[in-house]
């Protein structure tokens, strides 16, 4: 592959990764904007729904038709899809009582615990440096987070698990993707939230653990009602743009290296605090904006000697296979 083509495909990657964030940023504000009036579980269902069926309808006839149903992973799309359904469920959560700019950039450590369990799970080596890095952005979020102060909610530890589950996502995605496509495994995504939705609606949706006035759990155990008229369009929505982000977030690291799309998908944050300014009215403070710099800062520096690293093993790589 020569150098124009690999740049080609890093900038077509970028857009992809660009396309993504702006997905999953509406639909951040979309979920956080409907946390006061539905049970998260309602609003997860309707999503997948909708999604599943855009899919079905205008992605899968594209993609390869029934085919794309087939799979040799079966196990690992089950196990997948239910971290990442957890994951969102827990970050979710967390926007229902959280700042939105605060719980995203809480959810940002997941680059760092991707590097951690890189080293666990697939006997990578991390130098001091990075290993560094990852405890400045670890500091970032004690930062945020305030353990120990009359500031800390236990809905601030929500983010957290669902980077931590975002991050087995990541590992699980790296051991079939050179033999599932981004279609198939996006398929069956949404078909796991659409299950564990339904599930869960099953068995919380009466609303008969509501009342307890936390935001978090009254997302959670709400009783599901018939949506208004007025709010099909932001329902759509979710469910369109969650659907077209998992898709694009795939495609970005197919076509792209990873150290060159991982940078974009840090313009969540800036679009989270205009989010949260114009939308809820709210603007981190002085020691949010120290956590948030901690916590992006030591992600792009690990993007970056990652990047480094890769650069020198390159060209030895290409004399092995001269």
């Amino acid at each position: 592959m020569t150098s124009a083509t690999v740049q080609r495909s890093n900038l077509i990657g970028a857009a992809y990764a660009l396309a993504a964030v702006m997905c999953f940023s509406i639909n951040d504000v979309g979920i956080k904007f409907l946390s006061d009036a539905y049970a998260l579980h309602q609003v997860v269902f309707i999503r997948a729904l909708v999604g599943l069926t855009a899919f079905t309808c205008f992605i899968m006839p594209f993609a390869g038709g029934p085919r794309l149903l087939r799979t040799r992973r079966p196990v690992v799309h089950l196990i997948r899809g239910l971290c990442v359904v957890s994951a969102n469920m827990c970050l979710f959560l967390g926007l229902a009582a959280l700042p939105i700019a605060d719980a995203t950039a809480i959810f940002f450590v997941s680059p760092l615990v991707i590097t951690v369990f890189s080293v666990i799970f697939l006997k990578e080596v991390v130098g001091p440096r990075r290993w560094a890095a990852i405890a400045v952005g670890f500091v970032g979020v004690l930062v945020i987070v305030k353990p120990g102060t009359s500031a800390f909610q236990l809905a601030s530890l929500l983010p957290i698990v669902a980077a931590f589950l975002y991050a087995t996502l990541h590992m699980l995605t790296r051991k079939i993707g050179g033999t599932e496509s981004a279609p198939t495994m996006a398929f069956y995504i949404q078909l796991t939230f659409l299950i564990a939705s339904t599930m869960i609606g099953l068995g919380l949706g009466d609303g008969r653990f509501a009342g307890s006035g936390h935001p978090s759990l009254e997302f959670l155990f709400r009783a599901w009602v018939w949506p208004p008229v007025g709010d099909y369009p932001i329902l759509a929505m979710l469910g369109i743009s969650g659907m077209l982000g998992g898709l694009f977030i795939s495609q970005a690291y197919r076509l792209s290296e990873a150290a060159f799309a991982a940078p974009f998908e840090y313009v969540a944050m800036p679009m989270a605090i205009m989010w949260g300014v114009t939308v809820f009215g709210t603007w981190p403070d002085a020691t949010a904006w120290i956590g948030i710099a901690l916590i992006v800062g030591s992600g792009l520096y690990l993007v970056w000697r990652e990047s480094v690293k890769d650069a020198r093993l390159t060209p030895k790589t290409n004399r092995y296979r001269r």
